[in-house]
């Protein structure tokens, strides 16, 4: 009883912590805080197609950034309210990942991630061409308006608290939507097509489609997660969205726990606390302290933080 109650309770004192957080803290770590929100979703994304159907990605910092632009010029130029551009940003994503999964299925293993790892590449350089200058703002990049609290909010709410809050809600969204997915049918297809390929295929599991609608998934998440990142700051340039931001959704997952919904969160946390760690502790070389860190979790946590928490919970039970 005690261990079915546990991941309930869990998650009751995140939502409860996660509402009070930003009337307790300064303007900076709210930020802080709602960076890590968004990464939670791109890193649930990522985790879906790496952890569940066992495809590498090095390219989710390119559906990142196409989730930012999509906000960024429906705002700029279609004059959308910034809450739809949210779901249009991750339709598109959807669409671009889906598309690019259907050739993919060719691939496996290193291949794949070398083909993700090139469109990271490409994407920058493509949003900086001049024939999209009009819509992308070239190298310049597009500025935004940070949202403010609609209404009756607008009084106990600040725009950096009511953009927390927003973000909070697509996360609970985007776990539920998750959750519900990895422990149904489609769940179990996507982890039989990632331990045993060929058995699943000859069970009668469509791979193709299942892998190709995961990778629009995924995608889809990470869009959802970059429209909310634009809005969070106001600014988004092709420069933002280099290799290291796929890199460091890897380094997420992997820290987290692979094929884990809620690992994903302490996953988010390490991307964004860490570097300022490591920038605090030396100023001169903070990515070698960061890498220090890195493998020391490694170390400690060879199968990420919820592999961790498993093993103390089989322990105990």
């Amino acid at each position: 009883m005690k261990k079915s109650r546990a991941p309930a309770i869990t998650v009751a004192v995140l939502l409860v912590g996660g509402c009070v957080a930003p009337f307790a803290i300064s303007s900076f770590h709210t930020f802080q805080l709602t960076q890590i929100l968004i990464y939670a979703i791109a890193l649930l994304g990522l985790n879906l197609l790496t952890g569940y159907s066992g495809q590498i990605s090095l390219g989710h910092g390119a559906f990142y950034g196409i989730g930012a632009y999509a906000a960024a010029i429906l705002l700029d130029h279609a004059w959308l309210p910034y809450w739809a551009t949210i779901p249009v940003a991750g339709a598109v994503c959807f669409a671009v990942g889906f598309g690019f999964g259907l050739p993919a299925l060719r691939l496996e293993g290193p291949y794949l991630a070398l083909a993700t790892f090139a469109l990271a590449i490409a994407t920058p350089q493509i949003l900086k061409h001049d024939a999209l200058e009009k819509w992308t703002g070239g190298v310049q990049g597009i500025l935004l308006d940070k949202p403010e609290p609609p209404g009756l909010l607008a009084g106990p709410l600040d725009a950096d608290q009511w953009l927390y809050f927003l973000c909070l809600v697509f996360v609970v969204v985007s776990y539920v939507i998750g959750w519900n997915l990895v422990r149904g049918r489609t769940g179990r297809a996507l982890i039989a097509i990632r331990d045993q390929p060929i058995a699943a295929a000859a069970m009668g599991i469509d791979t193709a489609l299942y892998k190709s609608t995961t990778f629009g998934l995924s995608a889809m998440y990470t869009g959802v997660a970059g429209a909310l990142g634009a809005l969070l700051t106001g600014f988004v340039s092709p420069d933002s969205f280099t290799i290291l931001v796929s890199i460091n959704f890897l380094v997420g997952v992997v820290v987290g726990g692979m094929a884990s919904i809620l690992g994903n969160l302490f996953g988010a946390l390490f991307i964004v606390i860490v570097p300022n760690i490591a920038s605090d502790i030396s100023e001169s070389a903070p990515w070698a302290i960061y890498g220090a860190l890195l493998i020391l979790i490694m170390i400690l946590m060879p199968r990420g933080f919820a592999g961790m928490v498993r093993a103390v919970a089989a322990r105990r039970g």
